[in-house]
Formats: structure tokens, sequence, C-alpha cells
């Protein structure tokens, strides 16, 4: 009996072991710039918010995290209408973040240190309008708006946020003090449910551990979701949409225009840009048809 119980305990403990080491569904999702030598350890060395040249390049922009499905043709395309700029580099990380970074002058991911100064910043129209004196133009270029994903078939049966606060449903959450989408999410529990619904959501949940609190929402998110760690996550539309448009077996759960928020996307180009010709051909591409058009297909407004 001794032996079959430490038999069932190892067979757990590896299955266990398995689990943890599970990369299936890691990012980068997207398709990484070509090199010589292309190295990415998930787990490990994975850097998925930084994209394209970081030596020496002629255009920098900073992209508000959840338009990250849209870089590579957003890029792609940019070079094309405007050839004469080969080496663009991009981050992704959530606003607030690269507002940080922006004002502060630096970031540091693991051990590696960026001082890049962005030619273009992009994120919502509140935190676009908060940080205004920092711009020499901006403009609204796209809107969003939310949803709930679930894993495959949605078994824990969340069909509306009003769902969310049920004692049983692990969620995964943006935490407002990191992520804005954080606050206009909150906004929504409150149309659904009132101040009780936002409150048994965000406190006693968060309390009681069956709601996670995310620092990097549009990668940590469809990552628990994808890896059954919570049974949904509210998110912008656009990364549930794009998580099934992957192929990723996730479930997109609509919610109603009465308890859903609009959000405006806007891009601001900085008064102190290091490459002040490059920003402003940007800042025309970003309204542009094609522009447009790669947005629409990843389920943007």
């Amino acid at each position: 009996m001794k032996k079959i119980f430490l038999l069932a305990t190892l067979l757990a403990g590896m299955a266990t072991a398995a689990c943890a080491q599970d990369y299936r569904f890691d990012p980068p999702w997207n398709t990484p710039p070509a090199s010589k030598v292309m190295f990415t350890v998930p787990g490990v060395d994975n850097v998925p918010d930084l994209y394209g040249d970081i030596n020496d390049p002629q255009l920098v922009i900073f992209f508000a995290g959840n338009q990250f499905m849209c870089i590579d043709e957003l890029i792609t395309a940019f070079k094309a209408a405007y050839p004469q700029y080969t080496r663009v580099f991009a981050e992704t990380l959530p606003p607030g973040i690269l507002a940080q970074q922006l004002i502060g002058g630096s970031l540091t991911i693991g051990n590696m240190r960026i001082t890049l100064q962005p030619d273009v910043y992009t994120a919502g129209k509140s935190r676009i309008t908060q940080m205004q004196p920092y711009f020499s133009d901006t403009v609204a270029y796209t809107h969003n708006r939310l949803a709930i994903m679930t894993p495959a078939g949605n078994p824990a049966q969340v069909h509306s946020l009003q769902d969310l606060g049920k004692p049983h449903v692990r969620v995964s959450m943006p935490n407002p003090e990191w992520e804005g989408i954080g606050k206009r999410i909150e906004e929504a529990f409150i149309k659904a449910g009132g101040t009780a619904l936002q409150q048994q959501i965000m406190h006693a949940k968060v309390k009681d551990s069956t709601t996670f609190l995310t620092q990097i929402h549009h990668r940590q998110s469809p990552m628990r979701i994808l890896y059954h760690q919570s049974d949904a996550a509210p998110v912008w539309y656009s990364e549930a949409y794009y998580q099934q448009k992957a192929g990723h077996p996730v479930t997109l759960i609509p919610i109603p225009d009465e308890h859903n928020i609009t959000a405006t996307y806007m891009a601001g180009q900085l008064k102190n840009a290091p490459h002040p010709q490059a920003a402003a051909d940007f800042m025309t591409f970003i309204v542009s048809a094609k522009a447009k058009e790669i947005y629409r297909s990843f389920g943007f407004r």
C-alpha cells in the first residue's frame, strides 16, 4: 500500500512538473523579425513586447500593449508606404508603464536597459489628454470595446459580467493601478451590477484569490485562460478575437452595449521626438485607409 502511495505521489509530481513546463501557448504570438540566429527560449529568454531594430532606429513607437497583434502588419505596411524607413523599433507594454518610461527616460527588463526615447506614443484618449503638454500633435485613429474571454467551451458557464461575481468563477483582471483598461472594466461592472458587483470582483474576490490582478493583461490574461488558471477574463474585444484568429482554444463572450464601454485610441507625436520627420510620417500613416483596414482585421472598430 505504501509503494502504491509513493508511486501515486511521484506521478502527481511528474504531472505537476509537466504542467509547469507547458509552453504551448507562450508568446510571442506574432512572427519575430528574421535574424541569422533565432534564439527564443519560452519561459526564460522571451521578450514579446519589444519589436524590431533596437540599434540605431529611424523611428521609435510606444504602442499601448493591447495593439500588439497589429504590429507586424502595421510596421510592414508603414515601411512599404515610406521605404526610406527600414529600422523601426516598437514597444507594446501597458500604457502606464510606457508613460513612466517616457517621463523617466529608461526602462529595464531583466538585464536589459533601454534608453531610447519615443517619437510617437499611443494610448487611450484619457491618458493622451492628461499628457497633452508632451505632444506637438495628436490624432484619434481607432476604437475598441470589451468582451469576456474564457477557455474553449466556456466550462464555468460565464455569460455576462454579473457571472464574474460568482464565488466559484476564477477571474483574471487587469490591475487598475497598472493599466487603464482596469478602470474602464470597473465602469462596466458598475453598469452591469452596480457598485456591489464592482466591490465583489475587485475586493472580496481579490481577497480570497478568486480574482487575479495582472500587470500585463494582454499577455497574462490570455495565458491564464489558455492554461486553465482562470475561468474568465474581461479583455478588449480585439484581444479575444485575436486569440480565436490565432487558433488558440478560447471562447469570446460578447458584452451587450448597455453594459459595455468604448475606448478611443489616440497617437501623440512627441515635442522632443528624436526623429521628427519619421514621427510626422507615422502620424499621417496611422489614420490612413491601410492602417484602418489592419485594425479592423483584428477586431477593432
